[in-house]
């Protein structure tokens, strides 16, 4: 069985609230876990008034509180954006509230602006530095050192598990060389995923994982009918090209046709990058995950997709649940 996750950002519908992107990943959490998922993911971003997740570590303690048994944690906390003493302090608490149930991913992108990386104190070389931060922060979370002069407390020996994010081979590199594991930005930044598994596995050398461990990001919109999933998706086409075009907001509701609302180079960009899709009826979106798995041979798949009806979100999850669990069942044995 290869184990499947979920990727949420909390986003906020068009004339909805943040209060009420909180009420539906509390309830997409709970049903996610009653279907199977092995990870809840949570995203920082800032100044987007389309997505609730900017204090990533407290939405994600407000949804292991109202859970029982899924792994909850970051995908990711953007690393140059905070001190790694912060961080580790952050995610120490979580790990002694949720025992054994908390995950760390970290990227280092600012997941802003440039004006709001400026708000957020975040210096103009704080990514260059994202290494040694990365490395200080390790060093936080696993036992202390005899006479070490700073500690995290919580934080320290607590060993939270440390995922690399990425969408290019620097991370794929960074990851390998510190042997951790890596999940790649297939659902919005595609176009180095090749290359940078291809990285990952051949340079991986035994760290905090003894083994290579990757995890493919697969964008999901999955209905009853073919007609029906599409149109689901127009939700995030949609978005995705206003925040191209420096508009970010709220997720705008499903639109037969696009071209009301956007040009066909822009509707062609959105689709070429967020080309690594399962849409469809659960025939349609079960074989297009077959072919991720079967192409990229992924440790762990993690699915995730901005549909505006929180109903239909959940059907479009149970689905992908559904068919995940189906290609479990039928992948061949190791080592058969």
């Amino acid at each position: 069985m290869i184990p499947y996750s979920l990727l949420d950002l909390s986003p906020i519908p068009q004339g909805g609230t943040a209060a009420d992107a909180f009420r539906n990943t509390v309830s997409l959490a709970q049903h996610a876990e009653g279907w199977g998922y092995n990870r809840y993911w949570l995203a920082e971003h800032h100044n987007s008034t389309g997505i609730a997740s900017a204090a990533t570590a407290v939405v994600i303690c407000h949804v292991a509180e109202h859970t029982q048994t899924i792994r909850v944690g970051a995908g990711g906390i953007m690393l140059p954006n905070h001190a790694p003493l912060q961080v580790a302090e952050q995610f120490g608490t979580l790990e002694t509230l949720f025992p054994g149930r908390i995950d760390l991913g970290l990227g280092r992108a600012p997941g802003t602006d440039q004006l709001t990386a400026q708000a957020l104190r975040r210096g103009a070389l704080n990514a260059d530095r994202f290494p040694e931060d990365v490395v200080e922060l390790l060093g936080f979370l696993k036992d202390a050192e005899p006479g070490q002069p700073v500690r995290a407390v919580p934080g320290q020996g607590t060993h939270v598990p440390v995922w690399m994010l990425g969408s290019s081979l620097f991370g794929a590199q960074l990851a390998a060389y510190l042997g951790l594991p890596y999940a790649f930005a297939s659902h919005f930044a595609p176009d180095a995923l090749d290359q940078a598994v291809e990285v990952y596995r051949a340079r991986f050398r035994p760290g905090q994982i003894a083994t290579p461990h990757f995890m493919l990001a697969v964008n999901l919109f999955a209905a009853e009918t073919e007609a029906e999933a599409h149109l689901l998706r127009s939700s995030m086409l949609q978005s995705f090209v206003n925040l191209r075009r420096g508009q970010a907001g709220p997720l705008p509701p499903p639109l037969a046709d696009l071209s009301e609302v956007a040009s066909p180079q822009e509707i062609a960009m959105a689709e070429r990058q967020l080309r690594v899709t399962a849409v469809g009826d659960p025939q349609t979106v079960e074989a297009r995950l077959r072919g991720y798995i079967d192409t990229y041979r992924p440790d762990e798949v993690i699915l995730t997709g901005h549909i505006f009806d929180h109903a239909a979100r959940l059907r479009s999850f149970e689905i992908g649940a559904e068919a995940m669990r189906r290609i479990g069942d039928q992948a061949p044995a190791k080592g058969a």
